[in-house]
């Protein structure tokens, strides 16, 4: 007897495709049980770094002068790629600027993964594109795709290969930013006590990190690296300077305008800090309530797609099967 054919929607295997889907689930599944279990400190890591920091400003690698001279020390395989992207014409000091200042933003201080980046968008395009395309045509994995179908799948690969990197910092970027935005009117309204206990702005940013270490690990993290900046740099305002070269939030840029217009005119801190404070929870609330607002329209297309055709069958279910059984005894009485 032949064996049924599966079903199939735009030339797909159905049962294939709900094997995979339901894999894909079990793994999620286990993974965020995993998760879960192996719950770890986020502190543990960002205090070996911000140690590190501590050790390199004591020992003066970082200097601030007059003319800001960094010495940067690099290893030879990011000095063999940066040498090879230049000679290949690719490598812009604005280029790799750009990515140094995203990767501060996405939480990586490492300068040097910066040409990492820039060598991973202009290889991967070619490693899978060149993949891809001796699958697809050379191999043939797929021989029931027509060519139209070919070129999607060639496409869709090779663009998402290029954009794979920034897409990757891109999430990494937001999920911080939203993390930090979080904290910061907590944060403030710490600093507000303690400047009117009559702690100086570093010890104030420490005993903040402390503070909000738990609840708020990158908020916290990178104020007590502001903090130790501040006790080693010669220049004050470059500790500040720095806090909102690595995080892309508008709001801290306003705090380090607060800051450093407190160190050079002796504004009262605790006053200026609270009115902040009090600005960002009004926009904290009205994000939320923007949110709460979009909630509808946001829950039209699953409700459409998800929930009434469930309910119909649960509803509508009982009384047609009722109705096909009473047409049926009709017309068996009446035969």
């Amino acid at each position: 007897m032949n064996a049924e054919a599966t079903p199939t929607l735009l030339g797909f295997d159905v049962v294939l495709v709900g094997t995979i889907l339901a894999g894909i689930a079990a793994g999620a599944v286990l993974l965020a049980i995993y998760a879960a279990v192996t719950v770890r400190d986020p502190m543990a890591g960002r205090v070996k770094a911000l140690n590190a920091r501590r050790e390199e400003l004591k020992a003066g690698i970082v200097a601030v002068t007059s003319k800001r001279r960094r010495v940067v020390r690099r290893n030879d395989t990011t000095e063999k790629l940066k040498s090879w992207l230049e000679k290949l014409k690719v490598l812009q000091d604005s280029q790799l600027a750009e990515v140094q200042q995203k990767l501060a933003h996405a939480g990586y201080r490492n300068k040097e993964w910066a040409v990492a980046v820039i060598f991973a968008r202009m290889m991967l395009p070619l490693t899978v594109g060149l993949t891809t395309a001796a699958l697809l045509y050379w191999v043939e994995i797929f021989p029931e795709w027509g060519a139209f179908k070919r070129f999607i799948a060639f496409a869709v690969f090779l663009i998402g290969s290029y954009k794979g990197p920034d897409i990757f910092l891109k999430n990494k970027i937001t999920k911080r930013t939203n993390l930090i935005r979080r904290g910061l009117p907590d944060a403030l309204d710490l600093l507000v006590i303690c400047a009117e206990a009559g702690l100086t702005v570093d010890a104030a940013f420490s005993r903040v990190a402390r503070e909000l270490g738990r609840a708020y690990p990158e908020l916290g993290d990178e104020f007590a690296l502001t903090s130790i900046e501040l006790s080693f740099l010669t220049e004050r305002r470059q500790a500040f300077e720095n806090l909102a070269y690595r995080v892309d939030l508008e709001a801290i840029r306003g705090v380090v305008t607060t800051m450093v217009q407190t160190e050079r005119f002796g504004t009262p801190l605790a006053s200026a800090l609270r009115v902040l404070s009090a600005e960002f929870r009004n926009e904290r609330m009205m994000r939320a309530e923007e949110k709460a607002a979009r909630l509808p329209a946001i829950m039209t297309v699953p409700l459409i797609m998800f929930i009434l055709p469930v309910l119909f069958v649960i509803i509508l279910g009982p009384a047609a099967c009722s109705i096909s059984q009473a047409f049926s005894e009709g017309g068996a009485m009446g035969g």
